[in-house]
């Protein structure tokens, strides 16, 4: 496994703690010079008990949201069996980790050499596709398999979802008879499958592409077997409150039973931010203030590029005992690399005191964190430590918790 670890950006498994703090105020107690990375396994199998007892079809986790070995182990252990993989790094990692997991290649632009592999070595047998093009190079590379699940991707808006993926990947509605047809013609069972786009904060973006769904199913007058809704389950951050995944459950649901699909028809969803955001957090050292900005250790080389790139906000809190008594104010961070890139401009409200040698603890990073971070200007070393608290944010914790919980922990 550790062989393939590497080409994801993984850090060695060697290097994770196995004794578990309370919280973040245990790590700066100690006062590491390298960013530190809380992980949370009990916050991930929650996530992952949720979508298994609830979702009403099959969930597959996203990997490419944070490959990490330990998070796999811990989803297939509470009932994550499927595998939304990206690349064929991807597939190694979680066979390596899982063995007998089921892996999905849904990337819908694949080399041959990577699909043959992934069926002939790994038991591939689905895949995504958006072009007559990729069709005949599935063809090709399984030697014309009569065994695969085929899933024809069709683009839809991403008007609901923070984050857009509408653009790079889908086909458009002129094109998607003619794709189904000819997959009809090779697949075992034919699926479609889309993506609404990342953080979707209301379930009418699913609605919406079911009726795509059922659009193309009606022109081409196919009979299909899989109906794969894609991510874009949210999660909580600051200023983003979505509503309970229940409502988009149900919503799902509901557009899943009146489309005009086989009997036997599966539904399927690919959670990766609402399976593992709430499962990590890192710890960070302020190397200098200057006015409103805050000189830390990590940065957008790091676990916050989002944070940099897109203007991401995560809930952020300061680590001291005694705790300030400072009001509230509004900071920038500065990176560690020279880049001028490395700079996130938030707002991100700590106490006014704020100063160097500081901790605080930045939440919500379990997805699109560690998964970002490079070693760029020779940055990028982080220590993982288990923590036994709750994370900062949480879409899973019901009400009546509320009393035995950390109290750094917000209902939304």
């Amino acid at each position: 496994m550790a062989k393939h670890d590497s080409a994801l950006g993984l850090a060695p498994l060697s290097t994770a703690r196995t004794a578990s703090v309370r919280g973040g105020i245990d790590i700066a107690k100690a006062r590491p010079v390298d960013p530190v990375t809380l992980v949370r396994p009990h916050a991930a199998a929650r996530a992952a008990r949720f979508f298994v007892e609830k979702f009403p079809g099959r969930s597959m986790y996203a990997v490419k949201a944070n490959p990490s070995p330990d998070l796999l182990q811990i989803l297939w252990d509470n009932g994550i069996t499927h595998y939304d993989t990206a690349s064929i790094a991807e597939v190694r990692l979680v066979k390596a980790t899982l063995p007998n997991a089921t892996c999905c290649f849904m990337h819908p632009v694949k080399s041959e050499e990577a699909i043959a592999e992934a069926y002939f070595v790994h038991d591939v047998k689905t895949f995504s596709l958006d072009s007559m093009e990729e069709l005949d190079k599935i063809v090709v590379a399984t030697r014309g398999a009569t065994d695969l699940t085929l899933c024809v991707r069709l683009r839809v808006s991403s008007e609901y979802a923070k984050l857009s993926l509408g653009s790079k990947f889908g086909v458009g509605p002129g094109e998607t008879k003619e794709l189904l047809m000819a997959t009809r013609q090779v697949a075992d069972a034919l699926g479609i499958c889309f993506h609404v786009g990342s953080q979707t904060m209301s379930p009418d973006a699913y609605s919406n592409a079911m009726e795509r769904a059922r659009a193309a199913i009606v022109e081409a007058a196919v009979t299909v077997d899989v109906i794969d809704v894609g991510g874009g389950f949210p999660s909580s951050y600051p200023g983003m409150t979505p509503p309970p995944l229940e409502r988009f459950f149900e919503t799902i649901h509901r557009a899943f039973e009146s489309l005009p699909i086989s009997y036997s028809a599966e539904l399927w969803a690919e959670p990766g931010r609402s399976l593992c955001a709430e499962y990590a957090s890192v710890v960070v050292r302020v190397e200098r203030r200057r006015g409103n900005e805050l000189y830390i250790n990590d940065g957008a080389y790091g676990t916050l590029f989002d944070a940099a790139h897109i203007g991401w906000k995560y809930p952020v809190q300061l680590l001291r005992e005694p705790d300030s008594d400072a009001r509230d104010m509004d900071f920038a961070f500065w990176g560690p690399t020279c880049d001028d890139l490395d700079y996130m401009a938030g707002p991100f409200p700590l106490p006014a005191d704020t100063n160097t040698g500081d901790y605080f603890e930045i939440g919500m990073l379990g997805a699109y964190g560690s998964a970002m971070r490079t070693q760029f200007n020779g940055f990028g070393i982080s220590e993982n430590v288990t923590a036994d608290d709750e994370p900062m944010l949480s879409v899973y914790i019901e009400d009546d918790r509320l009393d035995q919980r950390a109290t750094n922990v917000v209902k939304l």
